[in-house]
């Protein structure tokens, strides 16, 4: 059973949170604006980058979570991953201080996938199953919704700062900034967290573990938590046929061409609003059910990124991109709640990994490989002032995103709302 989260849970959560988010944030906007400008301005290497991390995020969160539940440890794999994750995350920048194109791009991504297992460890397969370890059915929307707060507030800082740091600085001290408060928070936070009290040491091997949720009488008892899941996929894909480009396009796209703060403003002030709107979402989802919720979020998501995708004034830009960016946040909330009310006991950090399995790998490969591909084949083409070719992103990435999400209805539609245990 998940136990009631006491204040030095709840405050171990709020830094934990804030930390990971911070680094989730800058690695899924700035390492890709990074690569853009700084080393070459081709949307595909961008793809290859955010799939590749996307590999390493799984792969760590399902073997890391399993192997927390089979040790019975979150604490010590959340303290060792940060710091880390703190270090790896400064290093990023100096992967363009090599000459070759190609090589620069290698080295990247290499550094990409190191800030990623670390954090996959502290986050994703620690955290993530640490939160449900400490939450129960009555409070966990509450909860989550802190950790959306957390997360919008770590956007906020993101996007607030960046572009002034990056226009006065450059990305180096950006890079090192996000790393020194990753760290801060991070360590912080889990130095504050407890083992919880239902977690022990398992009779049984990793492997053994793994393998007997696929046993057929569990993959039935689990039928709920993977069609929410595929729903989760879904979105996932759609959103990310578009976010990765999303400052790319605001700052290149001919009739739009802002500049770096303005376009990072667009999204700060997006997700300002969200957080206001978060923890009285949480409650809501708490009395009225994550279902219908759910569904509410994934029509109001498709129409507004669709009305998104025509918008080239300033003023309607800010407008449609706060109500996509609260429709999102509802999402998060809603599914987040409902799929961990439905993870067996004791295998929290094991479906901590399927869920980064099916949030991220199943969408961070698909979906930045076909806004990448957008990009190119029907996006602008056009040469840098280092003679290097490239593609600015048209508004066809919004479109397709919208159509996309529209499509997870389908499994979200089958699947119930009840808890069980196994």
């Amino acid at each position: 059973m998940s136990q009631k989260p006491n204040k030095k849970i709840t405050r171990s959560i709020i830094f934990i949170a804030l930390a990971g988010q911070i680094a989730w944030a800058v690695e899924n906007q700035y390492f890709n604006v990074f690569m853009y400008n700084e080393i070459a301005p081709i949307p595909i290497f961008i793809s290859i980058m955010v799939a590749a991390s996307a590999i390493v995020a799984t792969v760590t969160s399902i073997l890391m979570g399993s192997y927390s539940d089979v040790k019975g440890k979150r604490r010590s794999l959340m303290l060792i991953g940060f710091i880390f994750w703190t270090i790896t995350t400064s290093i990023y920048p100096f992967s363009a201080l090599f000459p070759k194109i190609e090589f620069a791009i290698a080295i990247a991504i290499i550094f990409d996938c190191l800030m990623t297992f670390f954090g996959s460890t502290a986050y994703d397969a620690s955290f993530n199953a640490y939160i449900t370890d400490v939450t129960t059915l009555e409070n966990r929307g509450k909860v989550l919704s802190l950790v959306e707060i957390m997360t919008i507030i770590s956007i906020l800082i993101t996007y607030g700062f960046s572009g002034f740091i990056i226009a006065a600085w450059g990305y180096f001290i950006l890079f090192f900034i996000v790393g020194t408060l990753v760290g801060i928070f991070g360590i912080t936070g889990a130095y504050l967290a407890e083992e919880p009290k239902n977690l022990e040491l398992l009779q049984i091997n990793i492997l053994d573990h793994l393998k007997s949720t696929f046993k057929k009488e569990n993959l039935s008892k689990n039928k709920d938590i993977f069609l929410v899941l595929t729903g989760a996929t879904m979105w996932g894909i759609g959103f990310n046929v578009f976010f990765p480009y999303v400052l790319i396009y605001l700052q290149n796209y001919p009739l739009v061409s802002l500049d770096v703060l303005a376009a990072s403003l667009i999204v700060f002030i997006a997700f300002l609003v969200a957080m206001i709107a978060a923890y009285p979402i949480g409650i809501i989802i708490d009395k009225i059910g994550r279902k219908k919720i759910s569904l509410i979020s994934i029509v109001f998501e498709a129409v507004s990124l669709f009305i998104f995708a025509f918008m080239v004034n300033i003023v309607l830009l800010f407008i449609m991109g706060t109500i996509w960016v609260f429709f999102m946040t509802i999402w998060t909330i809603s599914t987040n709640t409902w799929i961990k009310d439905l993870y067996p006991e004791k295998k929290y950090g094991q479906f901590s990994g399927y869920f980064i399995l099916f949030t991220v790998l199943f969408t961070m490969v698909p979906g930045p490989l076909i806004g990448g591909w957008l990009s190119q084949e029907f996006g602008i083409p056009f040469v840098d002032e280092n003679g290097i070719p490239g593609y600015i992103p048209t508004p066809i990435i919004f479109v397709a995103a919208a159509i996309i999400i529209l499509i997870s209805m389908l499994p979200i539609i089958f699947a119930k709302e009840h808890s069980f245990n196994s």
